[in-house]
């Protein structure tokens, strides 16, 4: 069974370094993030494998802020276009890696998706660890 992710986190978890909510959301990130190297993605919309275990997810709904599940929606579409996949689709860690860290991708991600997102601080966009 592969891992289910949604579009933002196909990009944002190649740069994933310790961080979370709470232990429970940390031990699951590193969980999907290990599944998904050995396994793969299935690309889903909406609530994901990571979703499941968000202390702000309510109902189906990002409860982060205000306006965070129109914000996740919009950043799930910028994903998705970016990266040319579909939900339905697999696709291997390695080659999501490879079409994350080509350039086009990568610099517009930096361009739409990380000047405002709160964990920028504790992301390392640019380094392929």
């Amino acid at each position: 069974m592969f891992p289910r992710l949604r579009g933002h986190h196909l990009i944002c978890l190649q740069f994933y370094r310790g961080e979370g909510y709470d232990e429970v959301f940390v031990e699951n990130l590193e969980r999907v993030i290990e599944d998904a190297k050995k396994r793969g993605v299935l690309v889903v919309e909406g609530v994901d494998d990571v979703c499941a275990k968000c202390p702000y997810m309510v109902n189906g709904k990002c409860k982060y802020s205000v306006n965070s599940e129109e914000e996740v929606k919009y950043l799930d579409v910028l994903a998705l276009s970016l990266l040319n996949l579909s939900p339905g689709c697999t696709v291997s860690w390695k080659e999501l890696k490879e079409k994350v860290f080509s350039p086009e991708v990568l610099e517009k991600w930096k361009e739409e998706a990380c000047k405002s997102c709160d964990w920028r601080d504790v992301c390392e966009v640019g380094d392929k660890g």
